[in-house]
This record gives structure tokens, C-alpha cells and sequence, in this order.
């Protein structure tokens, strides 16, 4: 299928690793120009020589600065933005009930407001290219899965973001739309320490749990993102899109 996205520009947030580097990677074998940002330079600076990206912008756009500055860039570089894929987040937090105020809000920075803050920078850019956004959520934000529990409040209430933001955005001709991943395996990623530490109960959690039985990849998120940010999915909006296996029951 042709998603159509050859010569279209999109910015990648977090796309120095993990689900955010295949998600680039993907968008530029579609034919896309890319556009990384992310916070560490010499992390963002291999994976724009390894992907060939068109830019990478270093900068925290779990800040309205940091937002503001990638936006900045691109306008001055680019001047419009077809295509944003918000991917920063984080489920690393402490055990429920005993986070601080502080824990609280570097969840809700990293993975509510770094979305909010880059729609809202990147919103001109985005309306003149009657654009589509793709935020990544999580599973954690639909069901009750024994995830950090202000992780999974962030994700709920990004959710929420969406749907509600569909409705307003699309007056603007731009499209909002979440894929939200289960258990994904990449490097770095917690699944590879469990799987290192303790691979016979990952083996027993993913035979109850997850109706394919296995994680899933990088890439196949990717793949995901890549048709809602596309032509193909142009009837689409404030919609959340499961890709988890067949674990989530509701």
C-alpha cells in the first residue's frame, strides 16, 4: 500500500531511540523528510548520521521552551510541518502512593505536557500543511495493568487529550490521533533487562496476558504511527490505536 507520504516533512519528538528511532526510520523508508529531536546531542547526533535525517534539533520539549524552539527551527528551516509524531515519554516512576509532588509532575512533563507543548508550538506549521499528528501513548492509559501509577494517569489523561484536541484541531484541517503500544521490546528497553533477568517469567506473564503471546517489536509500532499519520487513514481522527497483542481485555 502507498501511504503517500513520499517528500512530506515529519518531525520525530524523542527520535534518538527506541520506539521513536524505528518510527523515523519508518517514515523515512516511506519516503519522508525527517526531522529528529531529542535531549541528549551526541545520542540525537549518531541517530541522524545512522537514518540520514534531514535535521536533528536538540532540545526538552517537555518544556514550553524546548517545544517552542523545535517549532522555531523547522519554521525557519522548513516553514511548514506535514507530518508530527509526539513520542517523548517515560513509565519509569516510583511504586503508587509513594510518589512526591516532583514525581507527579516529571510524569505528567514527560508524557502529557511534552505533547501538549509541541501541538501547541508546532499548530502554524501544521495548519498550513493541513498536517496529522500521532502521539504515542500506552496501554497503561486504557486499563488497570499494574503499571507506575502516575505513569499510567499520564497516559489516561493524554488519551483524553486527543479525543478532546480531534475535535478543535480539525477545524484547523489537522488531524490527532495515539497508538497506544503494549509490551515492546527494543534496546535499552525495560523488556530487555526483564528478559535478561527473569526471561521465565516474562514467558509466564506473556502466555496468561497476551493473546499472541510474545512483545511486540519497534517497527511494528512503527508501522502503526506511520498509517495514521498518513493519507490512507485521512478519515481518521481523535482516534486511540491498541497495538499490544490482544492484551488489553476491555
Amino acid at each position: 500500500m502507498n501511504l503517500e507520504l513520499s517528500g512530506k516533512l515529519a518531525l520525530v519528538t524523542g527520535g534518538s531511540a527506541g520506539i521513536g528511532k524505528a518510527i523515523a526510520r519508518c517514515l523515512a523508508e516511506e519516503g519522508c523528510r525527517v526531522v529528529i529531536n531529542g535531549r541528549d546531542p551526541q545520542r540525537l547526533h549518531d541517530a541522524a548520521d545512522e537514518l540520514g535525517v534531514v535535521q536533528a534539533i536538540c532540545a526538552d520539549v517537555s518544556t514550553e521552551a524546548g517545544a517552542a524552539v523545535v517549532a522555531r527551527e523547522i519554521a525557519k528551516t522548513h516553514g511548514s510541518l506535514d507530518v508530527l509524531v509526539c513520542n517523548v515519554g517515560s513509565g519509569k516512576s516510583k511504586a503508587g502512593m509513594t510518589e512526591a509532588a516532583d514525581d507527579w509532575q516529571r510524569m505528567l512533563s514527560l508524557n502529557l505536557l511534552s505533547s501538549v507543548y509541541m501541538v501547541r508550538a508546532a499548530m502554524e506549521l501544521l495548519t498550513r500543511a493541513q498536517g496529522s499528528i500521532v502521539c504515542v501513548s500506552s496501554i497503561c492509559g486504557v486499563e488497570a495493568l499494574g503499571c507506575p501509577l502516575a505513569y499510567g494517569s499520564a497516559k489516561a489523561a493524554l488519551n483524553s487529550y486527543v479525543r478532546s484536541a480531534s475535535r478543535t484541531l480539525a477545524k484547523a484541517g489537522v488531524r490527532i490521533n495515539a497508538v497506544a503500544p503494549g509490551n515492546v521490546m527494543f534496546a535499552g528497553s525495560t523488556w530487555e533487562t526483564k528478559m535478561r533477568d527473569a526471561p521465565d517469567a516474562v514467558a509466564e506473564m506473556l502466555r496468561r496476558d497476551v493473546a499472541l503471546g510474545r512483545l511486540g517489536h519497534a517497527d511494528e509500532i512503527a508501522s502503526c504511527v506511520a498509517f495514521l499519520a498518513s493519507a490512507r487513514a485521512s478519515f481518521v481522527t481523535g482516534e486511540v490505536m491498541i497495538a499490544d497483542g490482544g492484551q488489553v481485555k476491555s
